[in-house]
C-alpha cells in the first residue's frame, strides 16, 4: 500500500507500475474526482429513483420536456476525429498485452480498447492495460511467446478507442479523500493524461466509447468531464470524440438528446444488444410475463422491437451527423471446418443485414472475422468512409415498438436455452473470478454483458415460473439441479474447485429469490465474492 498525500493506492505494486501512478497522474485524475464525484452519486440516486418507479409499473415514452431538442433539424455533432472517418469494421478486447498487438495489426479500422465488460477489475488487470496502451502509443509495444514468436506493431494500425468503465462502477484498490475513486475517471484520467497528447501528434486523437448511460443528464456529465480534463492537460477543446454505446431501454428513448449534450466531442452511438435486453428485463421485472423473454439465442436484431431500435439509431445518427455503429459478431474461428462455416454465414448475413440498414461500421470479437465484416460493408460503401447520406427518413418509431416484446416472433423458452444460460453462466463467472474478462465459451467470445443477460433470464423465468417448449415450469429447484450439474461438469474438466463454488454461489444467490438482485455489476462480483468468502 502507498498514499500520495490524499490519494491511497491500496493495489499491490508491479514493475513499470509507476510509469501509470505517477503524482501528476494521480493528481490529475483526484482533480476529476473531486469535481465530478458528486453530481455522479446524484445522478445514480436518480437512475435508483427512476428504477424504483419503472418497477412500480411506471413505462417509458420520449421526454416531452426536450421535445424541442429531437424536432431542431439544425444542430450537428463534432462527428469523427482524424482517424475515425473510416470505421467499417472495429474489433473489441481487453488491453492486454497481446492482444493490444493482435487488434492493432487485426486489419480493423478501430481497436476498442475494453476497461469495462471484457476487462476483469482487478488491479494488475487496470494498469498493466493502462500501461500497454501507453507502449502502444510510444510505439514501443513487443511481446514474445516461450516458443520465440514475436509480436509487434505494424505500419497501418487501427485507431485505438478507449471504454471506460461506466458511471456505476467504483475502483476499490485508489482511494480519493478515503473514499473509492470513481472507475470511469480513472480509466479516463490515466489514459488521456498519459497518451492523449501523443495521440493527437500522431494524427489521431484521445477517443472514447461511453457505456451504460441511462439518461441524456449522464451524457452531460461527460461533456462536462471532457471540458474541464482538457483545459486542464492544455488540450484544444473538443479534442476528445465519444461513442455512446446505447444499451440500456431507458437510453434509446433519449438518443438526440444524448448527442445534443455531447455535440462538440461526439462521434456517434452503437447498438449493444446483450445490454440492452439485460436492461429491458431489469427496467420491466415486476410487470409480470408479457416481458418475460424467450431464449437468447432467438432475440436478434430481426426482432420487431430490435429492429425498432436499431432503425432509431441509425436515423438519429445520420441526421446528426454521427456514425451509427453496428453490434457484436462474437463467433471465433472453430476447428471443425463445417461448425466454422456455419459461424461465418451467420456471422456474414448479420453483417449484411447491418450495413444494408444504415451502419457506418460494426463489430467484430476476433481478427477472424474482421475479412468478413469488411467485406460486407465494402460491398454497400465501395470506397466511401460511411453511409452518412443514408438518411433512413422512412423510419418512425413509437414508444411502443420499443417496448413491443409482446410482438416477438420467438416462441416459448426451452430447456436447452436455461441449460444454455446455466453454463455459459458458470463458466463466464470462473473465468471472470480468475481474472479474464473476455472468454471463449462454447465457439462465442463472451464479455459480463453476457453473464448479465444469462443470469437476468434465468431469474425472469424462475420468478414467473415460465413453462418451457416441452412442458416444464422452471423452479428454483429446477435451476439448481442443472447448476449443481453444470458444477460437476467443471469439476470433472479440471476447473479450481474453489472459484467453481464461488460461481456457483453467486450465480445461486444473483438468479434465484423473488427479488431481482441490485448487485447484477461486476464491480459487485467482486464484493460479493468477500462476503461470499468471509461468511464460508
Amino acid at each position: 500500500m502507498s498514499q500520495t498525500s490524499r490519494i491511497e493506492i491500496l493495489g499491490e505494486p508491479e514493475d513499470r507500475f509507476d510509469e501509470i501512478l505517477t503524482p501528476a497522474a494521480l493528481d490529475f485524475v483526484a482533480r476529476l474526482h473531486e469535481a465530478f464525484a458528486e453530481r455522479r452519486a446524484e445522478l445514480l440516486a436518480e437512475r435508483r429513483r427512476r428504477g424504483k418507479a419503472l418497477a412500480a409499473a411506471g413505462t417509458l415514452d420520449f421526454l416531452p420536456e426536450t421535445r424541442a431538442v429531437r424536432e431542431d433539424t439544425t444542430w450537428r455533432v463534432a462527428g469523427a476525429g482524424p482517424g475515425l472517418h473510416d470505421r467499417r469494421v472495429e474489433i473489441t478486447g481487453p488491453p492486454e498485452r497481446r492482444m493490444t498487438v493482435n487488434a492493432l495489426n487485426s486489419g480493423a479500422k478501430v481497436w476498442l480498447a475494453d476497461f469495462e465488460d471484457a476487462t476483469a477489475p482487478t488491479w494488475h488487470n487496470l494498469v498493466t492495460g493502462q500501461l500497454n496502451l501507453l507502449d502502444a502509443t510510444e510505439r514501443r509495444i513487443d511481446d514474445t511467446t516461450p516458443d520465440g514468436k514475436r509480436y509487434y506493431i505494424g505500419n497501418t494500425p487501427a485507431t485505438i478507442v478507449v471504454r471506460p468503465r461506466g458511471w456505476h462502477l467504483d475502483e476499490q484498490h485508489l482511494l480519493i479523500d478515503g473514499r473509492a475513486a470513481v472507475g470511469a475517471l480513472v480509466d479516463f484520467g490515466l489514459y488521456l493524461f498519459h497518451c492523449g497528447r501523443s495521440q493527437i501528434e500522431a494524427g489521431s486523437g484521445p477517443y472514447f466509447y461511453l457505456p451504460k448511460l441511462e439518461n441524456h443528464l449522464e451524457a452531460r456529465l461527460w461533456n462536462e468531464v471532457f471540458t474541464v480534463a482538457q483545459a486542464e492537460l492544455g488540450i484544444p477543446h473538443g479534442t476528445i470524440r465519444a461513442t455512446v454505446l446505447i444499451e440500456t431501454i431507458t437510453a434509446a428513448f433519449e438518443m438526440d438528446e444524448i448527442l445534443y449534450e455531447l455535440r462538440e466531442h461526439a462521434a456517434g452511438l452503437n447498438a449493444g444488444r446483450w445490454d440492452y435486453l439485460f436492461s429491458l428485463i431489469k427496467n420491466f421485472a415486476n410487470h409480470g410475463p408479457r416481458y418475460v423473454l424467450p431464449d437468447r439465442a432467438t432475440l436478434t436484431m430481426t426482432q420487431p422491437f430490435m429492429r425498432a431500435y436499431t432503425d432509431l439509431l441509425v436515423r438519429t445518427c445520420h441526421r446528426r451527423g454521427a456514425h451509427a455503429i453496428g453490434g457484436m459478431a462474437a463467433a471465433i474461428p472453430q476447428r471443425d471446418p463445417e461448425a466454422n462455416a456455419v459461424a461465418l454465414t451467420k456471422g456474414r448475413a448479420d453483417k449484411e443485414r447491418e450495413a444494408g440498414d444504415g451502419f457506418d461500421g460494426s463489430w467484430v470479437a476476433h481478427p477472424g472475422l474482421v475479412d468478413t465484416c469488411r467485406a460486407a460493408f465494402d460491398a454497400v460503401l465501395g470506397n466511401r468512409p460511411n453511409q452518412l447520406d443514408s438518411s433512413r427518413e422512412d423510419v418512425e418509431v413509437t414508444a411502443a415498438d420499443l417496448l413491443g416484446v409482446h410482438r416477438l416472433t420467438a416462441g416459448l423458452p426451452t430447456e436447452q436455452g436455461l441449460r444454455s444460460n446455466v453454463a455459459v453462466a458458470l463458466r463466464y463467472l470462473v473465468a471472470w473470478l480468475n481474472g479474464s474478462g473476455a472468454v471463449a465459451v462454447f465457439g462465442l467470445m463472451e464479455d459480463v454483458a453476457t453473464a448479465e443477460i444469462a443470469r437476468c433470464q434465468i431469474w425472469q423465468w424462475q420468478h414467473h415460473c415460465t413453462r418451457l417448449t416441452g412442458g416444464s415450469l422452471v423452479t428454483p429447484d429446477l435451476v439448481r439441479r442443472l447448476i449443481d450439474r453444470e458444477r460437476a461438469t467443471l469439476r470433472g474438466e479440471g476447473a479450481d474447485p474453489v472459484l467453481v463454488d464461488d460461481a456457483v454461489r453467486i450465480l445461486e444467490e444473483t438468479s434465484l429469490g423473488a427479488e431481482l438482485p441490485a448487485f447484477l455489476t461486476t464491480e459487485a462480483y467482486a464484493r460479493h465474492l468477500v462476503r461470499v468468502r468471509t461468511a464460508a
